[in-house]
């Protein structure tokens, strides 16, 4: 899932990058094709489906929807208005609470994310947050869509770690209307802290490259009234 390689050397960035792309991609796929398996399992039509698939059993009372650290943008509030060129940005720093949780809950107890010590001694010279956890950002970015998102797809790429304590916005864009409530979005999470580094109008800041980056179809239907 993420690269553990203890190299103690001096490694080229774009090698380190690729490796990374390489790695993350086959457990991103994993990860597609465990999630595939259980619609099946449940029986449930993804090309049909306009069931809420995301509804956890807790109570609502208990889930956390907002936090004072998050942040959101969209370029519309109204379901019935999306379209092509929409969007939504979604930022929030992860944070050494966020690493741990993520390790509980996915089994992903990987040193390079929970141990300092053996986490210098990488590659990598100190600990980085899950890879699919950043991803997750993107997640969160599209269920702040108007209406009810529900993913069908997500390619991603990963081009470079996000260290502990760092924030990372994660922005989706409509690129494509597939009809029938479906749409193809391009999918990126940046590091904030470098993103504010440059000024908007600089070569740097044009040339950025996202630390993940791909695309998503979702199914995107209108919030049932409760």
């Amino acid at each position: 899932m993420s690269e553990n390689d203890a190299d103690a050397g001096v490694a080229d960035p774009m090698a380190i990058g690729q490796q990374w792309t390489d790695a993350s991609r086959h457990a991103i796929n994993s990860y597609v094709e465990a999630n595939n398996a259980l619609f099946a399992a449940m029986g449930i039509d993804r090309e049909s489906t306009g069931a809420d698939c995301d509804r956890a059993d807790a109570p609502v009372s208990e889930i956390a929807f907002g936090d004072a650290g998050w942040s959101m943008e969209r370029t519309t509030d109204e379901y019935d208005e999306l379209g092509v060129g929409d969007y939504v940005r979604f930022s929030k720093p992860l944070v050494e609470r966020d690493v741990n949780a993520f390790a509980q809950a996915s089994g992903d107890t990987n040193r390079l994310h929970l141990e300092d010590v053996f986490a210098e001694d990488t590659r990598f010279k100190g600990r980085i947050v899950h890879g699919t956890l950043v991803a997750g950002t993107i997640s969160a970015a599209l269920a702040r869509l108007p209406g009810l998102t529900i993913y069908l797809s997500q390619d991603l790429e990963f081009n470079a770690p996000v260290r502990i304590g760092e924030t990372v916005t994660a922005e989706c864009k409509i690129v494509e209307d597939l009809g029938e409530h479906r749409y193809r979005l391009s999918t990126a999470v940046y590091n904030t802290a470098e993103r504010s580094s440059a000024s908007p109008d600089s070569q740097a800041r044009q040339d950025e490259v996202a630390v993940i980056d791909g695309e998503a179809v979702v199914l995107i239907d209108e919030q049932p009234v409760v």
